[in-house]
């Protein structure tokens, strides 16, 4: 597919950079920025060789602003509920993609550029990072799943307090109330995705798709049967060849030299 608003690359084997590319307009998500997003996710999942996909957006100011106003200004209530719909079914790519997503936060990270950070595994923040749901301040509520994954990541009272008063925070606090895994310097935020990129593809593969697998679907069992879950994948892993390969190695002192069988 042919992408207009995003690139989408392939930095070296097996990991893939997306790239939402609207730089003029700070990133911002309208409809058909939103398609291009679900497909490129799509196309990742597609490709058995991927091992790990980063998320950033193009320039140095945002990673995202939010969603397009411009579009959004006229909509009436269907269109608006059609739009964040949307949104949902594109964020909810990066959490059924088989392989760990992991957002690159530039700049601004607001409204709907928050969404999508936080709709990825993890986020790695620049220390010029600014995140934040402030749709309040526009007379409407956050519509991409930012009442939902906010709050799971960061609890109730410290989501409600960015919701309701629409107040920004820099990288520091993002990271001191665990909306972010790790903050660095701006110019190293590219490589430091690499670092973990390059990390994860060293891994078994097929342990590290059923690890997000079961953790995406233990989220909402309760914990018997998130367990069980588990259970069951660790038997699956057990019958691979990345399994033998992996003990073997272990117990030879040797790194191990995975195959996704």
């Amino acid at each position: 597919m042919a992408y207009v608003n995003i690139l989408l690359e392939q930095p070296e084997p097996s990991i893939y950079l997306l790239t939402v590319n609207r730089p003029k307009s700070l990133n911002a998500l309208n409809a058909e920025t939103l398609d291009e997003i679900a497909a490129a996710v799509a196309e990742v999942g597609k490709d058995s060789g991927a091992r790990a996909l980063l998320v950033t957006g193009a320039g140095e100011k945002a990673f995202v602003a939010g969603a397009d106003i411009s579009q959004m200004q006229d909509f009436d209530s269907a269109q608006a509920q059609a739009f964040s719909e949307r949104g949902n079914r594109a964020f909810r790519a990066f959490e059924l993609l088989p392989v760990p997503a992991v957002a690159l936060v530039n700049g601004y990270a607001l409204g709907g550029g928050c969404e999508l950070a936080m709709a990825c595994d993890w986020i790695v923040a620049s220390e010029r990072a600014q995140f934040g749901q402030p749709e309040v301040n526009l007379g409407v509520v956050a519509g991409f799943g930012g009442t939902q994954r906010l709050t799971r990541l960061v609890g109730r009272a410290m989501a409600m307090d960015l919701l309701v008063t629409g107040r920004l925070i820099k990288a520091d606090e993002a990271l001191r109330i665990g909306l972010v895994n790790q903050v660095v310097a701006p110019e190293l935020l590219r490589d430091k995705g690499l670092e973990i990129a390059r990390m994860i593809a060293s891994k078994g593969p097929v342990a590290v798709r059923l690890t997000k697998q079961i953790v995406q679907r233990g989220q909402d069992l309760d914990l018997a049967n998130a367990c069980q879950q588990e259970a069951y994948a660790f038997g699956l892993t057990c019958a691979t060849a990345d399994q033998k390969e992996g003990m073997k190695a272990f117990l030879e002192k040797r790194p191990a030299r995975f195959t996704g069988r």
